[in-house]
């Protein structure tokens, strides 16, 4: 699968989370206060909860429910209950438009 326009860089909300899906996969998209954008699985792994209706902190995202926090870059979990990481992808900005390939995650060394 090759990456898909998912939207504009000027679509997404500074440090909010933008819910989209990329080939069946749910992914929260994020613009960070750097104008970074970051793509991250959009399933928190302690609850089965949506990640993109909590709240981007620098460069975390927090699940609304139970507190869990993600890093933006590495998807590892820094706070309890949750303890397994959400995929990172790798998204491309083309002409002002963000592109997301699913089947691409980041490798985290």
């Amino acid at each position: 699968m090759s990456a898909e326009k998912v939207c504009s860089v000027d679509d997404v909300p500074v440090n909010q989370a933008l819910r989209v899906v990329v080939g069946g996969a749910p992914i929260a998209l994020v613009k960070d206060s750097a104008g970074e954008c970051h793509a991250i699985g959009d399933t928190c792994t302690h609850g089965d909860i949506s990640l993109a209706e909590g709240f981007v902190e620098e460069d975390t995202l927090e699940c609304w429910a139970h507190g869990s926090k993600f890093s933006l870059e590495t998807g590892m979990p820094l706070t309890l209950p949750a303890y397994e990481p959400v995929p990172v992808y790798e998204i491309s900005i083309v002409d002002g438009d963000v592109y997301i390939d699913p089947t691409k995650t980041k490798v985290i060394n």
